[in-house]
């Protein structure tokens, strides 16, 4: 079954009662037993629910993973999945990630003894050069936030398999329709489902996918354990958003090119960062492990004081965290998305004052080219 198809029909089963062929909202918090000791399938929505499991099964299917599982947010899902870890184990992770990820590692879970080695993984040797005898962990976003880096998956794949570490990557910006870390021998996928899966800014969510039944286990413990599963009606709005994933996701990226090839022959900007982009650092990289280049497009300003009237002199780009909805939004990253990052691990990776990153969305690319021009050019 080709992806197209499988956005529609994948975890999707008609009610054999109504016939509805939308998945119904299972909106109840508790299912009847059979007997004191004879659950049925479900017995409490936290442990499992039909809707969810719906949504759950689809996202296995897209990513081509064994188990999928969905949660009450992006970061109950990298709370979820960080949790796989003990005290002692450490954690090589890319210096540029999601900020609330970041806090998340670096202020939080150092709390209860995991450790953590914020690298920029470059190639095969940045990568092993990082290693330690206690390494458990390797946590990767390609491309990433706000940065665009490229890293490549079956480096880190290969690299990890002979150390027995396990392998995470963060595919919130690519999706499923544009990469499969999984076939690059990635053992955990994730998501926030906020962004492109659902695609409507609507609703809060996450999102991991499993390589294999058995880590699936673990992570549905941890699920239930802790908490972090999605209500029934989010994991309904993100099923629905599912089905027009293809075409969305054409449209950003044809958007993202366009802007950022008018942003590169800009005086007023520095430097571009879009892996679509020949001169991008990670171009080749992405060209092979990926289908498409995304809907991101993070640029440079050459002044610091041009940021302020940039932003205020925008019309159709709104001034907004998150990404990946039908409306365009434009963000300072050092005092949003990223804010919660130190200024020294910021400058670290690169999070600079004048960075701005971009979401580009489904509005036409003329408009929003010359939103841009009026943007940096003053009106």
């Amino acid at each position: 079954m080709k992806f197209d198809t499988k956005t529609i029909h994948a975890g999707r089963k008609p009610c054999k009662i109504t016939g509805a062929i939308s998945t119904p909202i299972y909106q109840t918090s508790t299912f009847i037993f059979d007997d004191f000791d004879e659950p049925g399938e479900y017995d409490y929505t936290r442990t499992n629910n039909p809707t969810r499991k719906a949504l759950e099964n689809a996202l296995a299917e897209l990513e081509g993973g064994a188990a999928g599982f969905a949660f009450g947010s992006g970061m109950a899902a990298v709370t979820t999945a960080i949790h796989l870890l003990s005290a002692g184990d450490h954690v090589i992770c890319a210096d540029n990630i999601y900020g609330g990820s970041h806090r998340l590692f670096a202020e939080i879970m150092t709390r209860f003894g995991v450790e953590f080695s914020f690298v920029r993984i470059t190639d095969e040797e940045s990568l092993r050069n990082a290693l330690k005898p206690n390494t458990k962990m390797i946590w990767v976003e390609t491309p990433s936030n706000p940065l665009l880096n490229i890293i490549d998956l079956e480096v880190v794949s290969k690299v990890a398999k002979e150390q027995g570490i396990l392998t995470v990557a963060d595919n919130t910006f690519a999706t499923p329709y544009f990469l499969r870390p999984i076939e690059h021998g990635i053992d955990i996928v994730l998501h926030s489902t906020t962004k492109y899966l659902n695609g409507h800014c609507d609703v809060i969510g996450g999102a991991i996918v499993t390589a294999t039944e058995e880590l699936g286990e673990e992570v549905h413990f941890l699920l239930n354990g802790l908490g972090t599963n999605a209500s029934p009606f989010d994991s309904w709005l993100v099923l629905r958003g599912l089905k027009t994933l293809p075409l969305r996701m054409d449209k950003h990226e044809l958007n993202a090119q366009r802007v950022a090839e008018y942003l590169n022959q800009h005086p007023g900007v520095s430097q571009v960062y879009y892996p679509g982009l020949p001169e991008h650092p990670g171009h080749h990289i992405a060209a092979r492990q990926m289908t498409g280049f995304g809907g991101i497009v993070s640029f440079k300003l050459k002044s610091e004081g041009d940021v302020r009237p940039f932003l205020k002199n925008l019309d159709l780009f709104s001034l907004a965290e998150s990404l990946g909805g039908a409306d365009s939004l434009v963000e300072h990253a050092a005092t949003m998305s990223h804010a919660s990052m130190s200024e020294e691990a910021r400058g670290e990776a690169g999070i600079t004052d004048d960075l701005i990153r971009l979401s580009i969305g489904l509005e036409d690319a003329d408009d929003l080219i010359e939103d841009l021009s009026r943007g940096l050019d003053g009106g």
